[in-house]
């Protein structure tokens, strides 16, 4: 298993009119915990799609337990629980600045080369920074 933590302020636009995170922003808070653990592994989205590799997410569920307000200081940790292949499932937890946990939830993508607009494994130089992780 491979866990990564990242942190994100919440925007007041990202907001509504109680001063609550608006709940479709919780996927971009997501986003960003994806491409920090990316980066965190010398990997890069951009670099993956300049490789003729996109990642589109095929799932997402996402639970609230609390809500985030503005100005907070969210944590978010995921979690890849599993080795990945053709897809990738992340798990998602996010904390105030409390410790509280306040949401829960995962993605699941799946790799496509580009050019063939079909789907195929995780690059291997991706799996071997992982190989660590899960043996």
């Amino acid at each position: 298993m491979y866990t990564f933590e990242t942190k994100v302020r919440v925007r007041y636009a990202e907001t509504d009119q109680m001063g609550y995170v608006y709940y479709g922003n919780y996927a971009t808070y997501y986003e960003v915990g994806r491409v920090e653990l990316f980066r965190s592994l010398g990997f890069s989205y951009k670099a993956l799609e300049d490789s003729g590799i996109m990642l589109p997410v095929m799932e997402l569920r996402c639970k609230y337990l609390k809500p985030a307000r503005y100005d907070e200081e969210i944590t978010v940790r995921v979690h890849l629980r599993e080795k990945p292949a053709v897809k990738i499932k992340f798990e998602y937890e996010l904390f105030n600045p409390g410790g509280e946990l306040i949401n829960t939830g995962y993605t699941q993508l799946v790799f496509v080369d580009m050019k063939r607009n079909k789907p195929c494994m995780a690059p291997a130089g991706f799996l071997e920074r992982l190989h660590t992780y899960f043996n």
